[in-house]
């Protein structure tokens, strides 16, 4: 791979938004770790309050005009649906370590070994045994059972998952199966009461209590697509894949991550975060219909709006999504989108930067008609398009020759929380030309002759017109260079 060819430049325009914002060009990956900073309001004493005790949440005393003395009537009904979820994993392995030498003298001398996990699960359909759980609970399982709250272990089908929400759906086959019914999570307000269930630290069912902290929480170092319900019941490992219910009884999420900067050896520090039972349940619908997720997209790339750029585009504010590329046939061109917008709103919600803009389109399913706020000219718009579903892979046959055997994929929206965008080759055919050019199963395209693009989208516009010399800017193992397609 040789470094001394660069990107061909862009349009006029986008190359003001590129210039006006300062980054490091094909930088090396760095894993961005984002707090947030929770803060608790805080109450002013007055002479009336000096002696009053403090407040302290409380369960009510009642449900619907029923006495809640206990929540033991309710759990009883909830617990069975909850089960424990064992993954297996044959991976191989070298007994010499990651020792380079004995590594290269004896590469065919592995072992196997068997990598096992635990988590939780959710019974969500008992007449078709249908469970959810997350897709970290059961990645890249060669095998996963199921334990029930009565002790029955079951061997589980694999129906789909869905990585960039963290949603994975299973099968079990048995009898006298009890279901939790999905409430409207749209609904949740702060201080809401909820109660997780799951098998934490793999010590066996066990259930915590607390309110809902936030909803529609993002921002989370190294997750997907995120609309996520803050509690501050317990959720400890073990505890992802498992139910945060309401008083009710009803499933409001899917238990899947805790944030403690300390690990998890610090205990529960209050912040744990499930995923809205109404997104779960869509990507549930969509998974047992195909197996696969469709999402809907503007089919835009774009970047972060910073006070250089503002006053570049002659704007009053310093955030927002500015649109640097409209990819022909796109939601976006339909609806009028042009390169220099700037959306700061997408259905009232505010959009801060890019992240935040691909995260909404990233929650949205295709065919979803959105109303955004933008800026053009300095001056405010309202735009309404309908998303359109964008290529899930493309081949490199279908982009040029020269790529050919090579498939391209979407980068997972974890690795994009991270700062890393491009295309991932998913496979490269044995002894085709892209293989003989070089490319690898694995390898990140971050640009090429065309130019940069954040995504598949761009990748397969850049190439309306055939280059002449074709050239990938790949990233590979920690090391980046240019990588020429003959």
């Amino acid at each position: 791979m040789t470094t001394d060819r660069r990107p061909a430049k862009r349009s006029a325009k986008t190359s003001l938004l590129l210039a006006l914002t300062a980054a490091a060009a094909f930088g090396g990956f760095a894993a961005t770790w984002v707090r947030e900073t929770f803060q608790a309001p805080v109450l002013a004493a007055t002479p009336a309050a000096t002696a009053a005790a403090p407040t302290v949440a409380a369960l009510p005393v009642a449900v619907d005009g029923q006495p809640l003395p206990s929540l033991a009537p309710m759990l009883r009904k909830v617990t069975p649906a909850v089960v424990s979820v064992h993954s297996k994993q044959r991976v191989r392995v070298s007994p010499f370590g990651n020792d380079p030498f004995f590594r290269r003298m004896f590469p065919d001398m592995t072992q196997e070994r068997i990598n096992e996990s635990l988590g939780s699960g959710v019974i969500v359909d008992a007449a078709r045994g249908l469970v959810l759980t997350n897709h970290h609970v059961i990645e890249g399982a060669d095998d996963v059972s199921v334990t029930l709250s009565d002790g029955r272990e079951l061997k589980a089908e694999f129906i789909g998952s869905d990585p960039d929400t963290d949603v994975a759906l299973m099968r079990i086959k048995a009898d006298r199966l009890t279901a939790l019914a999905l409430a409207n999570s749209d609904q949740l307000q702060v201080g809401d009461f909820v109660v997780a269930v799951g098998n934490p630290f793999g010590v066996g069912q066990t259930v915590t209590s607390g309110i809902v902290s936030a909803v529609g929480r993002s921002n989370l170092p190294g997750l997907g697509f995120q609309n996520f319900i803050q509690t501050d019941a317990s959720i400890n490992p073990g505890n992802s894949g498992g139910a945060l219910v309401n008083l009710r009884g009803e499933l409001v999420g899917i238990n899947t991550a805790s944030f403690n900067p300390r690990g998890s050896a610090a205990g529960n520090i209050g912040l744990g975060f499930a995923i809205p039972a109404n997104l779960a349940g869509s990507i549930l619908r969509q998974l047992n219909d195909g197996g696969t997720v469709r999402r809907g997209a503007l089919g835009i790339e774009t970047q972060d709006v910073t006070p250089q750029i503002a006053r570049g585009l002659g704007l009053d504010l310093s955030h927002g999504a500015a649109i640097t590329r409209v990819y022909p046939g796109s939601a976006a061109a339909a609806a009028g989108l042009r390169v220099g917008d700037v959306v700061v709103s997408a259905n009232g919600q505010r959009v801060d930067n890019s992240a935040a803009l691909r995260n909404f389109q990233g929650l949205q399913p295709v065919n979803a008609k959105v109303t955004l706020e933008i800026r053009r000219d300095g001056k405010p718009l309202q735009v309404s398009a309908t998303l359109r579903e964008q290529p899930r892979e493309i081949t490199g046959d279908d982009l040029d020759p020269r790529l050919a055997g090579a498939r391209f994929i979407e980068l997972p929206e974890s690795l994009r929380r991270q700062g890393v965008s491009g295309v991932l080759v998913d496979e490269v055919e044995r002894n085709s030309r892209a293989a003989r050019n070089g490319l690898r199963k694995g390898d990140v395209v971050l640009a090429g002759t065309m130019g940069e693009f954040g995504n598949l989208g761009g990748f397969r516009a850049s190439f309306g017109e055939r280059p002449g010399d074709l050239w990938l800017r790949v990233w590979r193992n920690g090391r980046q260079g240019d990588l020429p397609m003959r």
